[in-house]
């Protein structure tokens, strides 16, 4: 999906009129945000882009109209960009003096204007709130035919931070990417995965790791979850001190770290399993970030040289991202033959707009399998490899969102069999345009994404077995016993088993189902901050 404006559908020089001019729009994708320290799996959405572009002179905003806040009735959303009550100093922004009435006239216009869902807000008077409170009302509070949320997916990031995130590719934190299994008392918090030469790798703080103690309190039973959001999800610069239990210890051990930017290595995990009926690839993709575009080119280039059969791709902690780059992905799967000229996906807008894109004025029209690289971090233009598999084993679970789901439902629409091994995904055929006003990004529900067969509904996620839109494969908790890529490891264990007999074995290790939340919920429960902290898209 490219997003292109005034002509040009380079990511780079999008992201470049977010970092200079601030403009209003940002690279669409379906995705799903992860933390501050871009590994808790608590969990959000997102959209994308890469870097450059150049300055421009502030922008000059109409006066607003008079009369005040009348139910129903919306002025233009550009007629309160960029009023801020707290302009960001610096000729790079476009900010002007404004109020915080202002702000949120703009957000409950845009809202208006671009909002998926925009007939079921309740119209509010934007004098009556702070801006936080204000953005959290501009969406619907339906539920879906399970009784979860509709939107799962409204959030803000700092402009500062989602620059960061999304183009570099860096977050705040120790390197450890924490899986809270239970939100409220009695708390469990482990260690998913650790990215490497980090403070947390350094300390051989590993996949399995439990945090028993953060800053001197007990995390499961502690009513002071400021203290364990803090120390959980910190800024650049913080030293915090943990109590932890390692894997296959009897004994507890005290570590210190302090948390700094940290790269993120989106394809952690590349390596081939040899079976009696061929070699089995196996790739842990953990974000859709620019980088991993040329990351997965390196890592299908090493499965297609060694001919592998089959792939087990494992997206149980990848949260989303580009969707360009899930559709790379999912070409270098499908391979031109399955892929070639065939339709990835398609986007919809709300009933407001059925012709045209609202936010770059393009027809709307389907978007084709990417045959050649997009420029994020490979250069442009480059043919793609390509596995040419007639089928997939994907390992899910509840922070398997968004790019992750529209790789799975992209090629259930060229028929491709597509098998899990997991648990449920988190249900999210949805994206945006990231939005910056006033220093902050806005993420919005403003589309639906369907596949070559017009499909997209499965807002309560793809499943083994449940609810939701059920595939073949098998329900297997999360292996913290094992790490990643290990073949002992239970979800892929399971994988490679369902691969030889479409059977499912039952696992001996200690599994646990792990557990997203969007939020705390209820006396003592560990809340997310407002910036990718913890983690829903």
């Amino acid at each position: 999906m490219k997003s292109e404006q005034n002509g040009d559908s380079h990511p780079q020089d999008l992201c470049g009129k977010l970092v200079v001019q601030i403009q209003s729009s940002q690279m669409v994708a379906l995705w799903s945000l992860r933390t501050s320290v871009v590994s808790a799996v608590i969990v959000l959405a997102l959209s994308g882009c890469g870097g450059g572009g150049s300055a421009a002179p502030p922008a000059t905003n109409p006066p607003p109209q008079p009369g005040g806040f009348q139910p129903g009735v919306f002025q233009p959303s550009s007629n309160f960009k960029d009023l801020c009550a707290n302009p960001r100093p610096g000729a790079l922004f476009p900010d002007s003096q404004g109020t915080t009435e202002d702000e949120n006239s703009w957000l409950r216009s845009w809202s208006n204007e671009l909002y998926l869902w925009y007939a079921e807000i309740s119209d509010q008077n934007p004098a009556s709130f702070g801006t936080p409170e204000y953005f959290d009302l501009m969406k619907t509070f339906a539920s879906t035919s399970s009784g979860a949320d509709k939107d799962k997916f409204h959030f803000t990031i700092p402009t500062d931070e989602w620059i960061a995130l999304s183009q570099a590719g860096e977050s705040a934190g120790y390197g450890s990417n924490f899986v809270i299994l239970a939100p409220a008392p009695p708390r469990e918090v482990v260690v998913a995965y650790t990215e490497p030469s980090t403070p947390a790798s350094n300390l051989g703080l590993l996949r399995g790791a439990q945090i028993l103690e953060a800053d001197g309190v007990d995390v499961a039973t502690t009513s002071q979850v400021n203290v364990l959001n803090t120390a959980l999800f910190p800024s650049a610069g913080e030293t915090h001190d943990f109590v932890v239990q390692d894997v296959g210890s009897a004994t507890t051990r005290a570590i210190t770290m302090t948390s700094q930017i940290i790269p993120i290595d989106p394809v952690n995990v590349v390596r081939v399993e040899a079976t009696p009926t061929g070699p089995v690839g196996y790739l842990s993709f953990t974000d859709h970030i620019a980088t991993a575009e040329q990351a997965l080119i390196d890592a299908v280039e090493t499965l297609q040289a060694a001919a592998i059969t089959d792939l087990v791709l494992d997206l149980r902690y990848n949260l989303g991202g580009f969707l360009d780059i899930a559709n790379e992905l999912a070409y270098m799967i499908a391979g031109p033959a399955a892929a070639g000229g065939e339709v990835f996906d398609e986007i919809e807008f709300s009933n407001k707009h059925p012709t045209f894109n609202p936010v770059t004025g393009d027809v709307l029209t389907p978007d084709l399998f990417h045959t050649t690289t997009q420029g994020f971090s490979a250069p442009p233009g480059n043919p793609l490899p390509a596995l040419n598999l007639n089928r997939l084993y994907v390992l899910t679970g509840p922070n398997t969102c968004s790019a992750s789901e529209a790789i799975m439902n992209g090629l259930r629409g060229i028929n491709l069999e597509v098998n899990l091994i997991g648990e449920g995904t988190c249900g999210k055929p949805y994206g945006f345009y990231a939005f910056d006003n006033c220093g902050t990004t806005y993420f919005s529900i403003q589309f639906k994404g369907v596949n070559a067969k017009g499909f997209g509904d499965y807002t309560d996620g793809f499943t083994p077995n449940g609810v939701g839109e059920q595939l073949p494969g098998c329900q297997v908790a999360d292996d913290f016993e094992h790490a990643l890529g290990d073949p002992l490891e239970a979800r892929f264990a399971a994988a490679l088993q369902y691969r030889e007999d479409a059977s499912c074995i039952v696992t001996t290790t200690s599994a646990i189902s792990s557990l997203s939340i969007n939020k705390g919920s209820g006396e003592g429960a560990i809340a997310r901050r407002q910036r990718p902290g913890a983690v829903k898209q």
